[in-house]
């Protein structure tokens, strides 16, 4: 990465600062809300930034090994990009980029049931390293051709998302206008032009659509899917149904959005090999616990029989340490790659993971960690 990028934009706060000043912003609510007053987001941010680590200098010289693997495939760093919808919204392809970008650094890729860009054409960029995420279709028919679809394109892992019963109300998004189809308005249209990379990239890749779902519609008029989703996604997730996808997908899969351990031990119990501790990143419901507080929870109900994910409010490589400390076995990140999309385009899926990448690393020397296994006896010890 050229010095003056990695020198303008060490972080992904300072990523996120740009991105702000070059998307729309309708775009910017709708990648940086929460839901409500945005107090699940605070909480998840000051929950982790509360978790301290204790540093062992006195180790010599070391280089700490990222490396890990998860449902039988090596890694490079312990974390991914979890799935986010709607993604052209923020930066025309940016699945794209992103899927890319997890190839050539080995970390997953989660494409997203609502994604702009079809399985068809996202799983052959991520050469194995590809996730699939499954909003669940209340059609079994549909849900199961879901599942061969991303099986055949080399999707390896499949994230069932439980947190979203029914759309969150997002208000910050309703507030800036945030429609599916964009709703062409003066005040749209200005703030589109203000942005004009976003807008001529818009304008070369077309209007965001809904393109893995649109082999289960005739047409592609916006507001037909838009029912369509409605009506079709989400709402209808039982166990009944938890153990319909188990026996209907062949490879690993994980139950996304698990705050409780009842429910954590229920989805261990009919098979399934991983347990995602995430509130949805604070997009669904405001009153939710952060979720770095009941990871260790969770982790010692069934850490030991099953893998387990985190993700919702990382920002860094410290709180990727963090959350490996408490138990998780892996971390997804979301708003971190689209920040990094979002302020750099083409470069920004490669420049959010050398920024983890070298964060991890250099807070792992700071801790005297040579592995990720060590990061647990960093904890402070309670008395």
């Amino acid at each position: 990465m050229p010095p003056n990028l990695t020198n303008r934009y060490p972080s992904i706060e300072s990523l996120r600062q740009r991105a702000r000043q070059r998307i729309p912003f309708f775009a910017w609510e709708y990648v940086d809300s929460g839901t409500g007053n945005g107090g699940c987001m605070r909480r998840n941010q000051e929950a982790l930034e509360s978790v301290t680590l204790v540093p062992h200098y006195i180790k010599g010289v070391f280089q700490p090994d990222t490396s890990t693997s998860l449902f039988d495939v090596d890694y490079n760093v312990p974390f991914g990009v979890s799935p986010v919808g709607l993604t052209a919204l923020m930066w025309p392809r940016a699945e794209r980029i992103l899927a890319k970008a997890a190839a050539d650094h080995r970390f997953p890729y989660t494409l997203s049931t609502a994604a702009t860009e079809a399985p068809e054409t996202i799983g052959p960029l991520t050469n194995g390293m590809g996730w699939f995420q499954l909003y669940p279709p209340r059609d079994p028919k549909i849900r199961r051709d879901l599942l061969l679809r991303a099986k055949d394109n080399g999707f390896t892992t499949l994230l069932v998302t439980a947190d979203v019963p029914v759309a969150g109300r997002r208000e910050r998004q309703v507030q800036a206008g945030v429609t599916v189809p964009p709703r062409v308005t003066p005040l749209m249209l200005w703030r589109s032009a203000i942005r004009p990379a976003w807008a001529f990239a818009t304008l070369k890749s077309g209007i965001p659509r809904f393109r893995g779902l649109e082999k289960y519609l005739d047409g592609r008029d916006m507001r037909d899917m838009l029912t369509f989703i409605g009506q079709e996604l989400g709402g209808s997730l039982d166990w009944e149904y938890l153990q319909a996808v188990r026996q209907e997908w062949e490879g690993p899969i994980a139950l996304k959005g698990v705050i409780d351990v009842e429910e954590a031990e229920r989805a261990v119990s009919i098979g399934y090999d991983g347990i995602m501790v995430s509130n949805h990143g604070g997009r669904q419901f405001d009153g939710s616990p952060a979720a770095i507080s009941v990871l260790p929870s969770i982790v010692s109900a069934v850490g030991d029989r099953t893998a387990i994910l985190f993700d919702s409010g990382v920002r860094g490589g410290l709180d990727i340490a963090r959350a490996l400390a408490l138990g998780a076995d892996f971390v997804l990140l979301g708003r971190a790659f689209m920040y990094g999309v979002s302020a750099l385009g083409d470069r920004g899926g490669d420049h959010v993971a050398r920024i983890l990448k070298d964060d991890l690393v250099n807070n792992m020397t700071q801790l005297g960690c040579r592995s990720l296994s060590e990061l647990a006896s960093r904890l402070p010890k309670t008395t």
